[in-house]
């Protein structure tokens, strides 16, 4: 038997065909299918001559390599499909994929993620501990600071309040209030009225007792003693003045004929109590403390008075009875003739020094002027008197 093999190519694509045909030569009992007769297929006798070929379109046989080699007659691979399931097959066999996160690479990593960890949380807790004492100096150092910035606060102000005694004990008058004093002074006739309060009126001729070299009269005195009551109004300590009037009829008549000073005033509900002294030709002050419980007389010639003392802190006993119904212990009040004071160096001055002690002692300051001060005085005060005004 002959076996007959013929390629066809249709297209781009190799396809093998197979024609097996059985040649009867020298083999007489070969049957035929069709026929039954020895020898024949489909009727006919088949000789060595090779059978036609089949159609184009007819595909008589197709068989895939029969190795992986793709070599051998009639076994190789014709077309696009063959090659690429030849290749699929060849990598699937070649390669051979591992996982490498194995269960001991996890473990390794877990182990340096356990490390890195615990190393952080040590560092936090490091940090942590830092922060806090760092915290803790701070504060200690805040609190150091604020104290140093409290007494650096507090030495400025003392020395601010003390400038500012200074320059409240001695302000300047400007151009204009020097003009206002010399019109006050020589701006009109003498009986002309510059100026009314405290039911007293001031005329120039009272102004002009301000003049340098000059004694100065009660209303004068009156007035501004009545400026530093309204003064103490607005500011602590609080007072109380009796005028010029008073100690005279004190002198004379004691308590029982002053009583109607005091129907609406309570002396113990004042800090202060001033009398200007007029010792028929020199002004003094005598202050009583009721805070203190102390009676104090200002001479500025250093005078003594124990007189005026002594009726002062009878006076007040009496008041005591009188107002609150109990008797006054004295034995604990003292009685001063203050000494070291600012002192009078001519003998005209004694009133301006008057008012300037008890404006001095209506704010508990300490004294601070001399003689020399006078003639700055008298010109503040015509101001201060005329625009009903303490500098």
């Amino acid at each position: 038997a002959v076996v007959s093999t013929q390629s066809v190519h249709y297209g781009r694509g190799k396809y093998t065909t197979n024609s097996s045909l059985h040649s009867t030569l020298g083999h007489a009992n070969m049957t035929s299918p069709l026929t039954d007769t020895p020898g024949k297929v489909g009727g006919r006798y088949l000789t060595s001559t090779p059978a036609p070929p089949p159609p184009r379109h007819v595909i008589t046989s197709m068989s895939p390599p029969s190795s992986d080699s793709g070599t051998g007659s009639g076994s190789e691979a014709s077309g696009p499909v063959y090659q690429n399931k030849r290749m699929i097959k060849e990598t699937s066999k070649k390669s051979s994929w591992t996982n490498p996160f194995d269960n001991q690479w996890l473990q390794n990593w877990h182990k340096i993620l356990t490390e890195n960890v615990s190393e952080t949380d040590r560092q936090i807790q490091e940090t942590k501990k830092s922060l806090d004492e760092t915290k803790l100096i701070s504060k200690q150092h805040q609190e150091s600071f604020e104290k140093l910035v409290d007494k650096s606060i507090i030495e400025e102000v003392s020395e601010d309040e003390a400038i500012g005694d200074e320059i409240d004990s001695f302000p300047q008058l400007t151009l204009q209030m020097a003009d206002e004093v010399e019109k006050a002074m020589y701006g009109g006739p003498q009986l002309e009225t510059l100026v009314e309060g405290f039911n007293i009126t001031l005329a120039r001729k009272d102004i002009q007792t301000l003049k340098d070299m000059t004694w100065l009269n009660d209303e004068v005195i009156n007035f501004y003693f009545n400026l530093l009551m309204d003064r103490s109004k607005k500011c602590a300590p609080t007072i109380h003045i009796f005028n010029t009037f008073f100690y005279p009829r004190l002198l004379k008549v004691g308590h029982q004929g002053l009583a109607r000073w005091t129907r609406k005033v309570d002396l113990f509900a004042v800090d202060l109590i001033m009398i200007p002294i007029h010792l028929g030709m020199h002004w003094c002050l005598a202050a009583i403390d009721m805070r203190a419980k102390t009676i104090t007389y200002y001479d500025s010639l250093l005078g003594d008075n124990h007189q005026c003392t002594n009726a002062l802190r009878d006076y007040i006993a009496a008041e005591h009875q009188a107002k609150k119904k109990s008797p006054l212990d004295i034995k604990n009040w003292k009685l001063t003739i203050e000494k070291d004071i600012p002192e009078q160096l001519n003998g005209c001055d004694c009133g301006v020094f008057t008012c300037k002690y008890a404006e001095y002692v209506s704010q508990d300051k300490t004294f601070d002027f001399t003689q020399a001060d006078m003639p700055y005085f008298r010109r503040r005060m015509i101001w201060e008197m005329v625009n009903k005004t303490l500098l």
